[in-house]
């Protein structure tokens, strides 16, 4: 009896994508680059990197995946521009926590300025 396939519960939730997106930090990098300027060719943004093309174009696709990166065509040039509006979703994950983060800082403050 062939093994049954379970769903991928990463590919179900929404922050997955996303968060493996981000972990990488060449894409990362990618990201800070294109967020400083307007747009950037796939040859542009190659010699801002110590990788092959097809690695880049590799990131890039993850990018534009998550809805990071939109292109455009111009001539022979595709061009790259970052879309940071999915980084809203991870922003306001992370917001939950902050309530714990705010009250265990609280906590130490209280500790070391009540320390002899």
């Amino acid at each position: 009896m062939p093994e049954r396939k379970r769903p991928d519960r990463a590919a179900a939730d929404p922050y997955s994508r996303l968060l493996r997106a981000v972990a990488d930090p060449s894409r990362r990098r990618m990201l800070s680059l294109l967020s400083r300027r307007d747009e950037l060719s796939l040859q542009q943004i190659e010699r801002r990197f110590d990788m092959s093309r097809p690695a880049v174009i590799k990131h890039l696709r993850v990018l534009k995946a998550c809805r990071l990166v939109r292109t455009q065509r111009r001539g022979r040039q595709v061009m790259h521009r970052l879309d940071a509006r999915p980084l809203v979703a991870i922003r306001n994950w992370l917001a939950e926590y902050e309530v714990f983060w705010d009250t265990h800082l609280a906590r130490l403050k209280q500790q070391v300025e009540s320390a002899p």
